[in-house]
């Protein structure tokens, strides 16, 4: 919904936190939680693959 990985546009954390009723801090932390967690799977699949 963020990046408009759904095909549709990009949004702002504003408008992601008042869609989802959060502040848009809230949704940072959410997303920078989410990139973490995706950073570390990428790592892994990475060291498996060797």
């Amino acid at each position: 919904y963020r990046f408009g990985l759904d095909g549709g546009l990009e949004r702002t954390l504003e408008e992601v936190g008042e869609h989802f009723g959060v502040t848009r801090e809230r949704v940072r932390q959410i997303q920078n939680l989410a990139l973490s967690k995706m950073r570390k799977m990428i790592e892994h699949l990475e060291s498996v693959q060797k």
